[in-house]
């Protein structure tokens, strides 16, 4: 077995990543439309497809950031992820205030990206040849 170039396995684990949490949130979301109902199988959807849609804009947003100068970078940066925070409260809000019982079932899908991640750190320790130098 030849070891793969660092930069190569993160960058596939950066492009699959958002496609497995899409997947996570439909397997919870069917989970939740049989065990609850359907509108709380959407709502577990809807919020792992907006966390998938996230992760591939933070993604994007990183690399133009790091690519310009360094105080460009930091002024463009906190006023872009500012805008990104109050999008992702006034998704919360607008839930809250038109569905209040399914905040829940939203921020579980909006939470698949948390095994996700743990699932790709798991996978990447695994394929490390030696753990020390």
């Amino acid at each position: 077995m030849t070891p793969v170039p660092t930069d190569a396995l993160e960058e596939r684990i950066l492009r699959r990543m958002p496609v497995e949490i899409a997947v996570l949130a439909a397997v919870f979301g069917l989970a939740a439309c049989l065990l609850l109902d359907p509108l709380a199988g959407l709502f577990v959807f809807a919020g792992g497809l907006f966390a998938a849609l996230g992760f591939i804009w933070l993604r994007q947003s990183l690399t133009r950031f790091l690519s310009r100068e360094k105080k460009g970078a930091l002024r463009s940066g906190i006023g872009l992820y500012a805008l990104r925070l109050a999008l992702i409260c006034a998704t919360f809000l607008l839930i809250i205030l038109v569905y209040p019982r399914k905040i829940i079932a939203f921020a579980a899908g909006f939470s698949a990206v948390v095994p996700v991640a743990l699932l790709e750190g798991v996978r990447g320790l695994l394929l490390m040849r030696t753990w020390k130098d």
